[in-house]
């Protein structure tokens, strides 16, 4: 019993422990219950919440607009966002920054930034030398890097969100392109990690499309495999992605869609962006030769004409896609010169005629990717603003063979849409009906190393080897664990992308970089020394590809055995209160267990490493830690079947919780730990053979980024803070600008209405003039000083002023609210009185009224008619301009206090039970005989509708609440202020039949 004691109160204290962690999670979502996603695209942006109440909402900016320019404009005192910083592009142009995402992860010999100067020459990049990347030096003191511009983006972007939701918002969902490597997705999360925002995910815009997709036709899919091809061309890039709609079974939730990324291609610069620039060269061509032989500068030279004809070229581009011709008109463009020119749909064709032919290339590679033909794609669906110009659209149908493109989808909102609902999904405010969403890598990663080999005996040479983590369109989020058996001192390996044939020349320029990182292992020698008489099972390195498809390496550990005996009484005491204790969580090995090094006996049974099949003698391994097949690297993975698939967040549920049916399966070794063997009968447990006790070191990790240098974290911290100072500027900004703007409107308004009649009226000449000088005087101050003002002088002066025209405004506002007032109090005495007449003359046998209570009614109507005609009398006798002794909320108060007592009554009447009163045939009442008994009396009263005959007759009496309140509606509340329950019963005018024991 004792033993039974220790192990239940360490359960309660648990159990109460957990509960208590629910509570302050709950109160922690109760405060930021709203979600958000941000569609990031080149050239705007779409947000969305999620909140109680409003499901998957498009966020409306301040001008009302459902998408917003990615664009910023930067100055030394102040910034602009949105459409107010796309009309900053004309003015200042080079301090106006747009396509700045282009330069995300990108270091200074990346074709993209020269390509990037070339479109925008206004803007002058330097170099960090620390990090090789570039920076826009706005002026001498002012610079900023890509992360910081984007940081500023997303949060405008919350503010926008939390202003629509009205409510703070923490946690978002963030769309970017599917080519986006390593290096570009860690610089997205560093912006938003300076902009305060708790990223959730990092979801690629056309797995998004395709689950907003889903999400809005979820009785269209069953379990026959659909695939449908989205072509996505945006401003900046174009994307094809081929996807794959299934019902699949879940263990969580049984049968549920699926999406499945079976194919992707995509053309980096291929984009609207591109033919608006073509389009723009073209118009300032037209113009230089409009003003040739004039000795005029070329129109390319001059940032401002160059930024107005970037816009004109995307409203053309715009027009054009639903006119055959339009004209281009600009005026002023340059030395106050119009422009004005006619373009025709052939002439904008013929400009961009080798963008068109670049069309199907996306659609080769997902086909190729996806091992799939036309055949079997039953849909393409158009996504993205450029995809609306004829000719991409006239292309794309020849490329597919289709006989129409669908357009049955928002083409702009459709990834803010998709990644809202995700992140309602990811938040645990929030259940929304699952939806099997499985992402493909498309670029794979690899592990590579170099160990010394002993080909013939005394000659030994370094072996180069490659081992596949994640192919290419395998499935993510995942985890894998490759095992290290060869090496018993430090050592180092290097993770790096894998075969990237499937890009071009340039792509691959472009691409960057193709090492990750450097891993060097730290204390592998140590912890042999450490366990000399344990058998060594390699050295183990965790990794991670998370759901925003980041690479990361969780931990490296140094795994070792040795066989024991275990001590029959030692077993049943400390195996059991273990196995109490991990009944509290479920069963099953738990996430601390594996933090703590307690492997599975799976990860004993390591399938061989990819490619090692050539190489016999090999004993490098590779695992999935969720126990999946291992993919072997000389092949692309074969498609998905068709019938019911395991999904993805299967496989994360068992990889964070252990597979428990099939941990308890002895190894085909017959080399099971205490896990894995089934409990001997009690009479067998000393003859129990021997076990596996596993021990785990912890192996030190130095990683050198080879790609592209994360921000230190000082630096990263200083970044945070320059934009919150700068985020509390505009605020205070926005703030005195408003107060400036509410004193103006004050002296304004006020001016106006001393020349109104209603306010000469209830003010004298001198009042008004002392006034009227006031307010001039406070317009002088802020033409003059007002500049340079804070905004608690601002603020001071509009209080200053209002002080001053209080009284003034207040006896305008008094004499409005008296006719409505007034009349409602003479409407309320006039019902009332009418009231308390027909009260009176209720028959007495059937009175429910006390004399107290009509009494109390009728002395409040006297009073409320001598207070209205003595008030109304004293304020006749005042001016004007005079405080007014009538006032509208002693009017309310009188109303209330009249209508208190009149509610009172009217309850009372409701609630109370009519009085049964025998009747004869003829429907007189039946008089009882003289010579019947009181008792007889009492029992041939008829009782009311749903009271038996047993009961009392009249029992109100008995149920007199004398400390009521007026007001109260309970029903069997008969009591008034003052009555007493002695009153209440001669008041009815009918004695109630007596009972023997009362005789």
């Amino acid at each position: 019993m004792a033993v039974k004691v220790r192990r239940q109160r360490p359960r309660r204290r648990v159990c109460w422990a957990l509960v208590a962690v629910l509570l302050a999670d709950l109160l922690a979502l109760s405060d930021t219950l709203a979600v958000m996603s941000v569609d990031l695209g080149s050239e705007s942006m779409k947000v969305a919440i999620v909140k109680p109440g409003v499901p998957m909402e498009i966020v409306l900016n301040k001008e009302s607009r459902r998408k917003t320019p990615v664009i910023v404009t930067l100055k030394e005192n102040e910034r602009f966002f949105g459409d107010s910083a796309a009309s900053m592009a004309i003015k200042n142009p080079k301090a106006t920054l747009r396509y700045f995402q282009h330069l995300l992860g990108k270091q200074a010999d990346n074709p993209h930034v020269a390509l990037y100067q070339a479109r925008f020459p206004e803007h002058e990049l330097t170099f960090d030398p620390q990090r090789q990347t570039v920076h826009f030096q706005i002026s001498s003191q002012l610079q900023f890097s890509p992360e910081e511009v984007l940081g500023m983006v997303l949060n405008y972007s919350r503010s926008l969100a939390e202003d629509f939701a009205e409510q703070p918002i923490k946690d978002a969902v963030i769309t970017v392109p599917v080519f986006f490597n390593q290096a570009e997705r860690r610089a997205v999360l560093q912006a938003a990690r300076m902009a305060g925002l708790k990223v959730l995910q990092l979801i690629n815009d056309n797995t998004a499309t395709a689950l907003s997709y889903g999400v809005f036709r979820r009785k269209d899919i069953n379990t026959t495999a659909q695939n449908i091809m989205f072509y996505d061309m945006g401003s900046g890039s174009t994307v094809c992605t081929i996807v794959t709609y299934q019902m699949v079974k879940t263990k969580e939730a049984g049968m549920q869609p699926q999406l499945q990324i079976r194919g992707v291609g995509f053309d980096r610069t291929l984009g609207g962006l591109e033919m608006e620039l073509r389009l723009r060269e073209r118009l300032a061509g037209l113009f230089n030769e409009q003003r040739k032989g004039q000795r005029a500068k070329d129109v390319r030279e001059n940032p401002r004409a160059m930024a107005k004809l970037l816009r004109e070229a995307n409203r053309l581009k715009t027009v054009l896609s639903a006119n055959a011709d339009h004209m281009a008109q600009i005026e002023g463009l340059m030395d106050d010169v119009d422009f004005k020119a006619k373009v025709t749909r052939v002439e904008f064709e013929e400009l961009c005629a080798d963008l068109f032919e670049r069309v199907p290339g996306p659609v080769q590679q997902a086909l190729q990717s996806a091992e799939m033909s036309l055949d079997e794609i039953e849909q393409v669906i158009l996504v993205g603003g450029a995809t609306r110009v004829p000719k991409v659209q006239e292309v794309l149908l020849k490329a597919v063979g289709k006989e129409e493109l669908g357009k049955n989808i928002n083409a702009d909102e459709a990834a803010a849409m998709g990644a809202v609902y995700q992140a309602a999904a990811l938040s645990k405010a929030f259940k929304v009906k699952p939806f099997v969403v499985r992402d493909a890598v498309v670029y794979p990663i690899l592990v590579e190393f170099t160990r010394e080999v002993e080909e013939e005996p005394g000659i030994h040479s370094l072996k180069h080897n490659k081992r596949v983590l994640f192919s290419r369109m395998g499935p993510y989020p995942q985890r894998k664990v490759i095992t290290f058996n060869r090496y018993s001192h430090d050592f180092n390996f290097h993770i790096n992308y894998g075969d990237l044939g499937f890009l071009g020349p340039e792509d691959l320029r472009v691409f960057g970089s193709q090492n990750l990182t450097t891993v060097k292992l730290k204390g592998v020698g140590d912890s042999f020394k450490k366990y000399p008489d344990y058998e060594s099972k390699g050295i183990k390195a965790h990794f991670n590809l998370d759901e925003s498809g980041v690479l990361s390496l969780d931990r490296v550990e140094s795994v070792f055995e040795t066989l024991v005996e275990d001590s029959p009484e030692e077993e049943s005491t400390l195996t059991k209160l273990g196995n109490t204790i991990s009944s509290l969580f479920g069963g099953g090995t738990t996430p601390d267990a594996k933090e703590n090094g307690t492997d599975t006996v799976q990860e004993e049974e390591e399938s061989p490493a990819e490619g090692s099949k050539d190489e016999p003698g090999e004993q490098v391994e590779l695992k999935e830690e969720a126990e999946a097949p291992v993919e072997d690297g000389s092949q692309l993975p074969p498609p998905e079947p068709k019938g019911d698939a395991t999904p993805e967040g299967e496989k994360a549920t068992e990889k964070e919780n252990g597979d428990k049916s099939e941990a308890q399966k002895p190894s085909e070794k017959a080399e099971a730990g205490p896990e894995g063997i089934a409990p001997a009968p009690e009479g067998e447990k000393k003859q129990k053979p021997a076990r596996k006790r596993r021990m785990v070191e912890e192996i030190g990790v130095e990683l050198v980024v080879l790609d592209l240098p994360d921000l230190p974290e000082d630096k990263l911290a200083q970044s945070v803070q320059r934009l919150q100072d700068l985020t509390l500027r505009d605020l205070e900004k926005q703030e005195r600008e408003k107060a400036a703007n509410s004193l103006e409107a004050f002296i304004f308004e006020t001016q106006d209405k001393l020349y109104q009649p209603e306010y000469q009226e209830v003010s004298t000449e001198e009042q008004r003039e002392e006034i009227s000088g006031k307010l001039s005087a406070a317009s002088t101050w802020l033409e003059d000083e007002g500049v340079g003002a804070t905004t608690v002088m601002l603020k001071e002066k509009l209080a200053e002023l209002r002080k001053l025209c209080q009284g003034l405004f207040f006896r305008v506002e008094e004499r409005k609210k008296w006719p409505e007032r007034l009349s409602a109090l003479d409407n309320l005495l006039n019902h009332s009185s009418m009231f308390l007449k027909g009260a009176r003359l209720i028959p007495e046998m059937d009175q429910i009224f006390t004399e107290v209570e009509m009494t109390t009614l009728e002395k409040v109507i006297n009073e409320t008619w001598a207070w209205k005609n003595a008030t109304l009398a004293e304020q006749a006798k005042l001016p004007a301009t005079e405080k007014p002794v009538l006032l509208s909320k002693d009017i309310e108060a009188k109303m209330m206090a009249l209508d208190r007592e009149v509610q009172y009554l009217l309850n009372k009447a409701k609630f109370t039970k009519p009085r049964p009163r025998p009747k004869d045939k003829n429907g007189t009442r039946a008089e009882p005989p003289l010579n019947a008994s009181a008792s007889d009396q009492g029992e041939k009263v008829i009782p009311p509708a749903g009271q038996t005959e047993d009961a009392e007759p009249i029992s109100e009496p008995e149920k007199v609440e004398t400390g009521s309140e007026p007001g109260d509606t309970e029903p069997l509340e008969l009591g008034g202020p003052g009555a007493e329950p002695e009153q209440k019963e001669q008041s009815t005018g009918q004695k109630r039949p007596l009972k023997n024991d009362e005789l």
